[in-house]
């Protein structure tokens, strides 16, 4: 099943797995996990075991039914490098990008270390974007190192939620970085001046920067509902992104 989605960088999701298992301090105020629980309440298919991690094959085809060429987010609800997804499947679900050329698909995974396992024994398509989440300097650097290993025709980093300042940033090879701040009741704070650090060096090593929001806490530091503190960072939105989707972007 692939859903329209409110996710600012993409248009739709494809889910070919759900749920998940948490790894890092990113993962402790999981969106993705509140949803599943929520969609199991409502009897929605695929989401019979909630959050447990579950394989989907029916959904494997369902980029293949759209013919519009179109921004696919894999795996929001859920890491398709998941140690217990297997290599077949998981190769499965690439096999499926390379059959529709027509489409982007936007790959993200906090197990950068696996992605890179695969990737050795396997050739992705160009319309396959592989992306790694930072959300502190310990879990999130060598994510940054695993993915550099992995050829792609673009590599990305969703550095959301941030929790501290990342300090310098290695961002060879990278060529596009989204950050946010932590949604939710529970939301972690994320200051204006480790964004900016980002945005610098973003802009020091010519990397795309897209400012995705603020999350639970404004700029200001106060705690409000996500749509109150908005996307602005200096009065104005960062929208950038890689110049071989520029015009999928602009066309929207």
């Amino acid at each position: 099943m692939s859903t329209q989605t409110t996710i600012e960088w993409t248009e739709q999701t494809w889910n070919p797995t759900v749920g998940c298992t948490k790894i890092s301090p990113g993962c402790q105020n999981c969106y993705a996990e509140t949803m599943a629980r929520r969609l199991k309440a409502m009897g929605v298919n695929g989401y019979e075991n909630g959050f447990k991690l579950t394989l989907l094959p029916q959904r494997l085809s369902d980029p293949l039914q759209r013919k519009k060429p179109t921004i696919y987010f894999v795996n929001s609800m859920s890491d398709l490098f998941h140690e217990k997804i297997p290599a077949a499947y998981i190769q499965q679900v690439f096999d499926v990008m390379k059959k529709a050329p027509q489409h982007t698909f936007q790959v993200l995974t906090k197990r950068a270390d696996k992605m890179t396992e695969f990737f050795k024994t396997y050739q992705a398509s160009t319309n396959a974007w592989l992306g790694a989440t930072v959300e502190n300097k310990q879990h999130g650097i060598p994510r940054i190192d695993q993915l550099r290993k992995v050829e792609a025709h673009v590599r990305f980093l969703s550095i959301e939620p941030l929790l501290e300042d990342l300090g310098k940033l290695d961002l060879s090879g990278i060529h596009w970085i989204i950050v946010g701040g932590e949604s939710g009741p529970k939301a972690r704070l994320m200051k204006p001046e480790w964004v900016m650090n980002i945005k610098r060096q973003c802009e020091e090593q010519n990397v795309a920067f897209f400012f995705k929001q603020w999350g639970g806490w404004g700029a200001d530091g106060k705690k409000r509902a996500k749509k109150e503190n908005g996307r602005l960072l200096q009065g104005r939105t960062w929208d950038e992104v890689p110049h071989r989707l520029s015009e999928a972007f602009l066309f929207r």
